[in-house]
């Protein structure tokens, strides 16, 4: 079974994690994992600490010249802006929007917010980035493909320029959102110069596809083991994610069932569907379709122009705090969503295929694929 966990603070010496459950002898190649953090730190409107951070995955153990060994491997991000904790200042001023207030309440820090902010922090997503990007690696090793992308803007909607996942890779590399469609660089870039102006900041939805995934993958047999509510999850769980769309979920919900649904007929022996709006998930499994998800990410709380709270110690008005803050998260979103969807698929991977060593995964992989018909 894989799983994992992530333990750190925001401004703590260090974000560590354990992820166990790979098989044996996977290599891993450790340039690309950083290069997967470094793209979480961009994207066009970020603020000054993604300066400061220069993020790089060590892994601690569970790998043996190059190669996993089967055991949990433990990870760790060292924060290059740590604080230390007897020089941070109380804070009892909850601000709109974010967990102050809620946690506040909840764990009796109404006193110092400060404990709250730090683990609630969106860079705990350091971490799970990591994990993705590892996950991401063992994916690729049976064929398999994903990518996250900027997919809208504030108002601003950005059809992809090509379906060809190759092709979408190379142009992310490009943007300075992590777009598919150049032709809206321009326009983005004058929106966000637009919201920093007046001081405030903007949502959007990032959209992560795959290549064909096999059949299978999850489960109808019970809620919790269903694919799309896993994802769904998951991609929940980003911070500012408000909801989430698999295939045309949202705007599929106005259609028809006619329209909606993806009829199923033969070509060549194969079996062949005319679209995809159910994003390659049906009764909670894979079926052979590339997997199509969307987030929907809300506009980051911290504003240069402050919004009204109180102070948790007597009740009064004021201003919310301004803390060093970013105007626009999404595209750093759609990094988060590709790693966070990557663990998932190779968690129910695993599930369906599982074994100790990667030649166990691949004999089990190929025999499952022996004994389907029309695929």
């Amino acid at each position: 079974m894989l799983r994992f966990l992530t333990a750190g603070d925001s401004h703590g010496p260090a974000l560590v994690g354990i992820l166990e459950g790979l098989p044996a002898h996977l290599p891993l190649d450790w340039d690309k994992i950083n290069t997967v953090l470094k793209r979480r730190q961009g994207g066009y409107g970020r603020g000054k600490r993604m300066q400061m951070e220069t993020d790089q995955l060590e892994i601690l153990s569970g790998l043996w010249k190059g190669e996993t060994t089967g055991m949990p491997l433990a990870l760790k991000i060292v924060n290059r802006g740590e604080k230390k904790q007897e020089t941070v200042r109380p804070r009892t001023v909850p601000r709109p929007g974010h967990a102050d207030l809620s946690g506040a309440w909840k764990y009796d820090w109404a006193h110092d917010l400060n404990p709250i902010i730090e683990r609630s922090s969106a860079r705990e997503t350091a971490m799970r980035v990591a994990i993705g990007a590892i996950c991401k690696q063992f994916l690729a090793a049976f064929g398999i493909q994903v990518v996250g992308f900027l997919r809208a803007l504030g108002g601003v909607e950005i059809p992809p320029k090509t379906t060809d996942l190759s092709k979408l890779e190379a142009l992310i590399q490009k943007s300075d959102f992590y777009s598919t469609n150049p032709d809206f660089e321009g326009q983005l870039r004058e929106l966000v110069d637009q919201t920093r102006k007046k001081g405030d900041s903007l949502g959007g939805i990032v959209e992560v596809i795959t290549s064909p995934l096999p059949p299978g993958l999850g489960s109808a047999a019970h809620f919790d083991r269903k694919l799309d509510a896993r994802l769904a999850l998951h991609l929940m769980s980003i911070p500012s994610a408000k909801a989430v769309a698999v295939g045309d979920g949202i705007e599929g919900a106005g259609w028809s069932g006619s329209q909606f649904h993806d009829p199923i007929r033969i070509e060549n022996g194969k079996i062949v569907r005319n679209a995809n709006h159910a994003g390659g998930v049906e009764g909670g499994m894979t079926n052979g379709q590339p997997l199509r998800v969307q987030v929907f990410l809300k506009p980051i709380p911290t504003l240069l122009k402050p919004m009204a709270t109180i102070d948790l110690t007597d009740g009064s008005s004021l201003k919310a705090p301004y803390i060093r803050s970013d105007i626009v998260i999404v595209p750093a979103g759609s990094v988060v969503a590709e790693a966070l969807a990557a663990y998932v698929l190779a968690e129910a991977f695993l599930e369906k295929f599982g074994g100790d060593t990667m030649e166990d995964v691949r004999f089990a992989f190929k025999s499952y694929k022996k004994r389907l018909k029309f695929i």
